[in-house]
């Protein structure tokens, strides 16, 4: 049986989270600006995440711009900014061809008039699709989003709206950017890093790591079967005790 028909005769991944790291490297291992790296980066986007949509998996996430990588050289973020414009072109027509629907996560008060109105409308104009969700991490730091969610349900406790008992972890994670998606099954490192890197880390609590030394750039649609391959080989407890089949 071949890699393809093995994984998707197995249980496949509702929820697959990917940090997009090694974009820059790729392009200086080839003299050529970072920039460039993040364009081909973006573009392996679109394929990957119409691969995943084909394999049958609901939502994918994914870490395109952090809450630290305003510290990243001017030249770098200011393309980085460029990068809702680029996807909304590169993935028009794909998009609706896949109905896949497409979702923000993070801050928003630091984005230009123009980024945030085509957030908005790209969020909008796929709202009522069913396919894969695209979720879409950008200006996103888990730090920031589980203080935001802190601050409101201090204020929900503090105008006697909730009791103190009322203080779960379904409460607060219907405070956080991911209220409305399944819990995650599966994160995918590129470029060899093992770190985690501030995302999604309340999501990650029973989720499975993966990470593979291949730049983004690079991780291709065999690359993704064989994460899943993996994941598929795990005994996942949550835990407790399970046995192997």
């Amino acid at each position: 049986m071949n890699l393809e028909k093995r994984v998707l005769s197995n249980r496949i991944p509702c929820h697959i989270a990917i940090i997009l790291d090694g974009n820059g490297r790729w392009a200086k291992k080839r003299k050529l600006p970072r920039t460039f790296g993040h364009k081909v980066g973006a573009d392996n986007l679109k394929k990957t995440t119409i691969n995943c949509s084909k394999l049958g998996i609901k939502v994918l996430s994914v870490y395109a711009f952090s809450t630290e990588n305003w510290n990243r050289p001017k030249e770098e973020v200011d393309y980085l900014m460029k990068l809702p414009l680029e996807l909304e072109k590169s993935f028009k027509g794909n998009f609706k061809k896949h109905d896949i629907k497409v979702m923000f996560s993070g801050r928003r008060d630091r984005f230009s008039k123009e980024n945030i109105e085509l957030l908005s409308k790209i969020e909008e104009k796929t709202k009522e699709r069913s396919g894969l969700i695209l979720n879409i991490c950008f200006d996103y730091g888990s730090y920031t989003e589980m203080l935001t969610a802190t601050k409101e349900i201090c204020d929900l406790y503090k105008n006697d709206r909730i009791k103190l008992d009322d203080i779960n972890e379904e409460l607060f994670s219907s405070h956080l950017y991911t209220k409305d998606l399944p819990k995650l099954d599966l994160l995918i490192r590129t470029s060899g890093e093992l770190r985690i890197s501030n995302f999604l880390l309340w999501q990650l609590a029973y989720s499975e790591l993966y990470f593979t030394k291949k730049l983004w750039p690079e991780f291709n649609n065999k690359q993704l079967l064989v994460a899943i391959d993996n994941y598929q080989k795990r005994n996942r407890t949550y835990g407790g005790l399970k046995e192997k089949k």
